[in-house]
Parts: C-alpha cells; structure tokens; sequence
C-alpha cells in the first residue's frame, strides 16, 4: 500500500508488538496471553474469572483455554469464591508470582525503550490518538445503526 491506512498502521503495529512479546515470552516457556493474564490476577487476592476476561478484553473460549494451560503449568490454582459459591477466584502460585515478576519486567522495559526513542510529548499525543479513536469505536461514532 503506497498511502498507509490508519487501521493499517494500527494492526501492523500491534502484529509487531504481540511478535515479539510472543518471542519473549517462549523463552521461559509462555506466551503473550499468559504473561497478560498473570499481569490481570490480583497478586494477593486473586481475581474472579468472570472478571478476568472483561479485564483483558478476552474471549471467553481463548480464556479457558489460556487459563487451563496455565493451571498445568501450574501457575494458578482455582479457588472456590468465598462470596459467590458458584464462582472461581484465580489465584497465582508461588511460580505464576516469579512469571509475573518476569512479565511486568518486559512490560516495563518496553515501555522504557520506546518512551527513551519517541519522547514523552509523542507519547502523550499518541495516547490521547488511541484514546479518541477507542471512544469512537465504543460509541459507534464510525459505523452506526443508521448508515
């Protein structure tokens, strides 16, 4: 494409991140869903699993699936709620806390290499980009009802 779309950009950028995320996370035997999950669970308290898809903006079958893979690799166990007896809470074990340790690590390194290379006014102007294309999806302000 000789003129780039905007959703081009977006979803090239985001193939890249999701990439190399993904490339990281196999080193210690992972993928970029579980180091995004171990980041969403309540390292004292745990979290819900009905919370837990809403949070990552994950669908319910990838979900089971990612937390089934990680309860064998034992990283979290499931826990009856206290509060809900028909609820599970997702709690991370010892080895699920070092994971998150090691993904909040490359979350943050990231995040500190790019902010060094694009600077924080570029920053701020890009999320406030990503924050109003977000709210115009949200509120269906590009294709609606009406068209």
């Amino acid at each position: 494409m000789k003129d780039k779309t905007i959703d081009y950009i977006l979803r090239a950028t985001w193939q890249a991140v999701a990439r190399m995320y993904n490339d990281e996370a196999g080193k210690y035997d992972a993928t970029m869903a579980i180091a995004f999950a171990l980041l969403s669970i309540d390292r004292e308290k745990g979290t819900a699993s009905t919370a837990l898809g809403p949070n990552m903006g994950m669908e319910a079958t990838s979900l089971t699936r990612t937390l089934k893979n990680m309860e064998e690799k034992k990283l979290i166990v499931r826990k009856k709620n206290p509060n809900d007896g028909r609820g599970v809470i997702i709690k991370l074990t010892p080895l699920g806390l070092e994971k998150r340790a090691l993904s909040k690590a490359g979350v943050l390194k990231f995040n500190e290499t790019i902010r060094q290379h694009i600077g924080e006014e570029k920053i701020q102007t890009f999320m406030e980009v990503a924050e109003t294309i977000t709210e115009m999806v949200n509120n269906k302000s590009i294709f609606n009802v009406e068209d």
